[in-house]
């Protein structure tokens, strides 16, 4: 399917490897120019080649945390009229809340929702004018169920999630469209971390508890950050002009409900 997107332009933030790596090869491979992010810059400048290489499309990286405020503000003067914002951070490390200080607790918001609502300050009104615009937040499927050690990046993310729900409706009329991508257990470095979290919280092997959690997975196995990418891309897409304010659950079946 030609995702007719071709020349469009996108920031896609956290992108040099996992998930936003998926979403910035998809939308390479439809044709789109891409700004890369990444705090490792060995690991974004390899990104960036492979996908002019494979790709053939422009690739500006930007170095740095993207909750950085002078990191969004390069951001946006390496591409101020994006058509495609691809919203993406690390979130919190797995903790026990009580090991919580205020600190950790306004940095994971600060990462996980005011972040993203920064960034979408400074390019929705460019997209409004021009008649274009898709806006993805990746959050997660802790989101809709808990998941323990996950609490802060949970709360953050569900912020996120209400506040962008009533900003999609304000802008739907001019072809902006706003949703968030919930991904479930994905082959990634993040997942990594978190099983080997839960792993030593159950008193079990990584590998045992590797296993069960794959097992509780309808399609039995971890996604990919492929596949997750080509679900980026099509609601990026000139066909996805109807689908927005929407949570697109990416999780192999694993969230119980029909709901």
């Amino acid at each position: 399917m030609d995702l007719g997107i071709k020349g469009r332009k996108a920031i896609i933030c956290a992108s040099s490897r996992g998930l936003g790596r998926g979403c910035a090869d998809a939308l390479a491979e439809a044709g789109v120019e891409l700004v890369l992010n990444g705090r490792d810059p060995a690991v974004l400048a390899a990104a960036a080649q492979d996908i002019r290489d494979t790709y053939g499309v422009r690739v500006t990286e930007i170095e740095g945390d993207v909750s950085l405020p002078e990191v969004q503000k390069t951001l946006l003067a390496a591409c101020p009229d994006p058509d495609i914002l691809v919203n993406n951070n690390g979130g919190p490390p797995p903790r026990n809340f009580r090991q919580l200080d205020r600190k950790a607790i306004l940095d994971g918001v600060t990462q996980n929702m005011v972040t993203p609502i920064e960034l979408m300050q400074g390019v929705i009104d460019g997209m409004m004018e021009r008649g274009f615009g898709r806006i993805i937040n990746i959050t997660s499927l802790s989101v809709y169920t808990s998941i323990p050690g996950l609490d802060l990046s949970s709360g953050a993310r569900a912020g996120l999630t209400s506040f962008m729900s009533g900003i999609a409706k304000t802008v739907a009329n001019r072809n902006v469209t706003i949703n968030n991508m919930l991904p479930g257990k994905l082959d990634t470095d993040r997942i990594r971390v978190t099983t080997k979290f839960g792993a030593e919280k159950a008193g079990m092997s990584l590998e045992d508890y590797a296993a069960q959690q794959d097992k509780q997975i309808p399609a039995g196995r971890l996604g990919t950050p492929e596949e997750f990418g080509k679900a980026c891309a099509f609601l990026c897409s000139a066909h996805a002009g109807y689908i927005t304010g929407q949570n697109l659950r990416i999780d192999g079946g694993l969230y119980p409900s029909a709901f």
